[in-house]
């Protein structure tokens, strides 16, 4: 049966225009997608209608925010658009950074470019460059990094091909391959200890494409050339690739109303063909949400598929989706499985927004996982402003392999996604993330200028306090809970010696944060903050650890019963 399968897939994709993964039976699927193409000329800024304010920069206890897209003097630009980021980040050094997003010189026109910055000091500043190849149509930027540190820039042309730019020096981009390619195209390097790193896999829509019926290439050489287009059976479309450790290839999408992972383990081999020996469907108890609410002309986020190469997790395989819910009517849930068996059997799908509304929207999610095993998932949500599309940032992590995830994190204000428009209805249509131990490095859009523009986020790695920890007394800083026991509510009273930016968390016997109870600034003297059982935690001894920016902590255990 496998011969048959392998010799099937090999007439498919040697067989031009006739393959049963037709043009016209896909593209009945996808009667609403607008594909990446010219629609407008190229309408630059002339330099006498310029205009410029003050760049979005903010810091806080939970991360710290610096804008990119800013011109040669560090200013934001009036009147253009930058959305959908991508970002890459030295392996070897993770003060180098660059991010590449879609770049509207001009918003009466959806005439986009590939638009670039760096940054040398880990994101607190960056480096204004020119679009590549300025003034010609590109879309789609998808960036990596290989082991050495080289930065690579895959971007979809008017033609649906794909250049690959490389460089060691992100203020020059000079080096570029040919790399067939298509729309929705998503990249990645391969960076583990195999004998297969800096190998680079691409994967794209079959349809809109620079290959016929092909949605798949992969380079042996570091970028040098790209192999002919291979087929990803079954097509699945707007995903990701991710590498496993030991070099495995896995990809994902969306597919008729559900979504799809597929493994290879030949991919990695220069001298075999690309076989995909497992082809999974997963329910995420819904389809992923396209066009609509917050972002009508595009999607709500991308399929995300990662592999934990940690010790205690390694080859444990994710799945992410932002997904419009068939079994409860949700419009966008952040949703999420996991397999621990190389992507052949997957888990209950889990939702990690813990709202309890049907009607918010959870869109552009994206999720990354750390050397240490950590998953960080990142998205925005309309929950603080409901019957808006008025969106914030929320954050949420797992350290467990995903078994379970922390209370939601609120890390910006809101913003409206639907001004700042370039001449097409949407942001783009993902955010980015790269997580390492220290914590996840993001690449995102929003509306706090008045138009759109990319940011750089860091987001630090979440306190697990250790055991010894859990009962300690800081003398600027006493707690007392009442009641204690608690049954479902308590109140929380904070006497402070100044005032001063606290956190206050809930954290469980093993040291695990379960929830951020408040995190802003309070008074000296007396505060009340007040805690209820809104997550259904079991009986058993908790603790309320304090800590304020100086790093000063001080902690009070209670007792949690239930009836």
């Amino acid at each position: 049966m496998n011969l048959l399968y392998k010799i099937a897939i090999l007439l498919i994709i040697l067989t031009e225009g006739q393959a049963c993964i037709g043009q016209e039976s896909i593209k009945d699927r996808q009667k609403d997608y607008e594909p990446e193409k010219v629609d407008d000329p190229y309408l630059p800024m002339l330099s006498n209608h310029k205009q410029t304010s003050q760049a979005i920069y903010f810091l806080d206890s939970s991360m710290f925010t610096a804008q990119v897209n800013v011109d040669a003097d560090g200013n934001n630009i009036l009147n253009d658009a930058a959305n959908e980021p991508s970002i890459a980040v030295d392996p070897n050094d993770s003060g180098r950074i660059v991010i590449g997003w879609r770049q509207f010189d001009n918003i009466e026109s959806n005439f986009r470019q590939a638009g670039n910055a760096f940054s040398t000091d880990g994101g607190q500043t960056w480096n204004y460059t020119e679009p590549i190849e300025g003034g010609l149509f590109r879309s789609d930027p998808v960036l990596d990094t290989d082991s050495e540190g080289y930065f690579y820039y895959n971007s979809l042309s008017d033609d649906f091909h794909c250049d690959v730019f490389k460089t060691d020096d992100p203020s020059l981009w000079e080096d570029k391959t040919y790399a067939y390619g298509g729309d929705k195209q998503w990249m990645t390097i391969d960076k583990t200890n195999q004998p297969s790193n800096g190998n680079i896999y691409a994967f794209w829509k079959a349809q809109f494409s620079a290959c016929n019926n092909g949605n798949f290439t992969r380079s042996f050489d570091q970028g040098e050339s790209y192999e002919f287009c291979s087929l990803v059976i079954q097509n699945p479309t707007r995903g990701s690739v991710a590498i496993g450790p030991n070099g495995e290839v896995y990809v994902c999408g969306g597919l008729n109303g559900t979504h799809r992972v597929l493994r290879s383990i030949t991919a990695k081999e220069p001298d075999e063909a690309v076989f995909w020996e497992v082809d999974q469907e997963v329910d995420l108890k819904g389809e992923q949400a396209l066009y609509d609410g917050p972002n009508p002309g595009g999607m709500l986020g991308q399929v995300w598929v990662a592999v934990n190469h940690s010790e205690a997790y390694s080859g444990d395989v994710y799945l992410l989706s932002t997904v419009s819910r068939n079994d409860n009517g949700d419009p966008a849930d952040i949703m999420f499985s996991k397999s621990t068996d190389e992507g052949q059997s997957w888990s209950e799908a889990m939702k990690i927004n813990d709202d309890v509304s049907t009607d918010n929207w959870q869109w552009f999610g994206t999720m990354s996982v750390a050397p240490n095993g950590r998953i960080d998932v990142v998205w925005v949500d309309t929950r603080d402003n409901q019957g808006t599309y008025l969106s914030s940032l929320y954050y949420s992590y797992s350290i467990d392999g995903g078994d379970s995830w922390s209370a939601n994190e609120k890390l910006s204000e809101s913003f409206d996604p639907h001004i700042g428009w370039p001449n097409q209805e949407k942001m783009g249509d993902y955010y980015h993330m790269i997580s390492n131990n220290e914590g996840a490095h993001l690449a995102w859009s929003g509306t706090f200028s008045g138009g759109q523009d990319v940011y750089y986020s860091f987001i630090p790695a979440p306190v697990i306090i250790g055991v010894s920890e859990l009962e300690q007394v800081a003398p600027e800083i006493s707690i007392n809970i009442f009641p204690n026991p608690v049954k479902d509510k308590a109140t929380l009273t904070i006497k402070l010696e100044k005032s001063d930016h606290i956190k206050v968390y809930l954290v469980d016997i093993n040291g695990r944060t379960i929830e951020l109870i408040s995190n802003k600034f309070l008074s000296k003297g007396v505060n009340k903050i007040y805690w209820t059982n809104n997550l259904g935690l079991h009986a058993g001894i908790y603790f309320i650890y304090i800590k304020d920016l100086t790093g000063i902590i001080s902690s009070k255990k209670f007792i949690l019963f239930n009836e």
